[in-house]
């Protein structure tokens, strides 16, 4: 292989062709001269020396190879049987030079597209190199076939051996991570099944370096296995950002909910007193009152938020029928709809369950329910229903509110988003309850989507597989 690739190099050298087809010219020239046999051999001799240097250097440069061919034959034929008439040598002069013109168009063809793939090799090299991710992309067997810079300035960082396959160059630091028995099983197993796909996390465990991989087969047309990407990202960063996060949301919750409770015990200590309250410290109480219950449901909403993250969400699943929690969540809904003068109407059809968490399933739909009145103006209605065939069951909340924009529908489900029909209103909201309510709902083995329309209103339905 090293004298292959050193043959390689060399053959690149600019003048290498040329030397071989002079050397080819004085060799042809020698044996036809020692041999005395022009005529047998022919001038057909001297074209494979005529068309290298043709293909290599240019018509201009092939033309005068063939006039160096031209006479080195006549000179031969002389001697060997006397002089050659004009003719002769204006036909094979004429041979020579037809040689030399196609060697030469058919080197500049070559040239272009050499160099036009050499172009495309750049772009593309230049757009790897400039991705995020480390790239590499292997055979079959796993051996590198092309990687850009990215990756192999993660390699170098992880200390990843310079040889071997993919795979092997992964298991060499197995013993380096915080979980090896996982990651040298995860490494395994795609070593000895290249058409699996895999997303994973590992931590090194001496410096904290988490790197996060993806690989996934690649398929020729003919849908015959061709080789493998892989991706590399160091995402540590990201993970202290996310650890800093919850620890922050950790300590601020906890800071809220302490006060929160005294607040809470005093106001009920007040209550058992409301009577001897005037009709202002009444007021006063109950705007405090208001105010607590809504701080308190942010604080829970935080709380949940990290949960869900942490995956850390426990469910107490257990048969629920939908019509009792629609009904739940429709009567705690009616004092705020009838207090604003919403309409909120209950449609429960026929029996409806499912295997589900019935207080997070209540959470859930309370948050839509209450979502649809917040966002509708008095004289508007909600309507819950709860629908279902033979494997899903649908609880659908409607409203004929202030309706969402059609491009920030598909950002409701975001954290912290709010559509701007709601702050151009400043309608009250953190932006958190359609995010857990959907996070709710796909532990659940669930969907929830949403249609909207502006001045017309929202219909949200959340779809969940029937208990059997």
């Amino acid at each position: 292989m090293t004298r292959i690739s050193s043959l390689a190099r060399f053959t690149r050298h600019r003048h290498f062709f040329v030397a071989v087809a002079a050397v080819g010219f004085a060799a042809t020239f020698g044996a036809m001269l020692a041999l005395g046999n022009a005529a047998g051999i022919g001038a057909i001799g001297f074209a494979p020396w005529v068309m290298l240097i043709a293909s290599d250097r240019g018509i201009g440069r092939g033309i005068l190879a063939a006039g160096v061919a031209t006479g080195l034959y006549s000179i031969v034929a002389a001697v060997d049987s006397g002089p050659v008439g004009p003719l002769a040598v204006s036909v094979r002069g004429t041979a020579f030079l037809v040689l030399a013109v196609g060697a030469g168009l058919l080197g500049n063809r070559l040239r272009n597209h050499e160099r036009t793939l050499a172009e495309i090799v750049s772009r593309q090299t230049g757009l790897l190199d400039a991705a995020l991710d480390g790239i590499c992309l292997t055979d079959v067997a796993g051996n590198p076939l092309i990687s850009n810079a990215p990756l192999r300035r993660i390699s170098v960082e992880l200390g990843l051996p310079a040889t071997g396959t993919v795979p092997e160059r992964l298991l060499a630091i197995a013993d380096r991570t915080t979980e090896p028995a996982r990651y040298r099983e995860r490494m395994l197993r795609l070593a000895n099944e290249p058409t699996e796909m895999s997303d994973d996390e590992f931590e090194l465990s001496e410096s904290g370096t988490v790197f996060r991989g993806y690989t996934a087969p690649i398929l020729a047309p003919n849908g015959r296995l061709a080789g493998r990407i892989w991706t590399l990202r160091d995402v540590t960063s990201d993970r202290d950002l996310e650890r800093l996060r919850d620890a922050f949301i950790a300590a601020i919750s906890h800071e809220l909910r302490t006060p929160l409770t005294s607040i809470s015990g005093f106001l009920e200590l007040l209550g058992d007193e409301e009577h001897e309250l005037g009709e202002t410290g009444r007021g006063y109480l109950t705007v405090i009152r208001r105010s607590t219950d809504r701080l308190q449901r942010i604080v829970e909403d935080i709380l949940l938020v990290a949960q869900i993250e942490a995956h850390r969400l426990e469910l107490s699943v257990d048969s629920v029928e939908l019509a009792d929690v629609a009904a739940a969540a429709t009567e705690a809904a009616r004092p705020i709809a009838d207090n604003k003068g919403v309409t909120i109407g209950l449609h429960t059809g026929g029996g409806a369950r499912v295997e589900a968490d019935p207080q997070r399933l209540g959470q859930v739909l309370d948050n839509l329910v209450s979502n649809a009145v917040k966002f509708t103006a008095p004289g508007g209605t909600v309507d819950v229903a709860v629908e279902h065939d033979d494997s899903r069951a649908r609880l659908v909340v409607t409203d004929t509110g202030v309706g969402i924009p059609p491009d920030e529908q598909a950002q409701l489900f975001s954290r912290f988003f709010r559509a701007s029909t709601a702050t151009r209103r400043a309608i009250p909201g953190t932006g958190l309850g359609l995010w857990i309510a959907r996070a709710i709902v796909e532990q659940h083995g669930g969907t929830i989507s949403l249609e909207s329309e502006v001045g017309e209103g929202t219909r949200v339905t959340v779809a969940l597989p029937v208990a059997r």
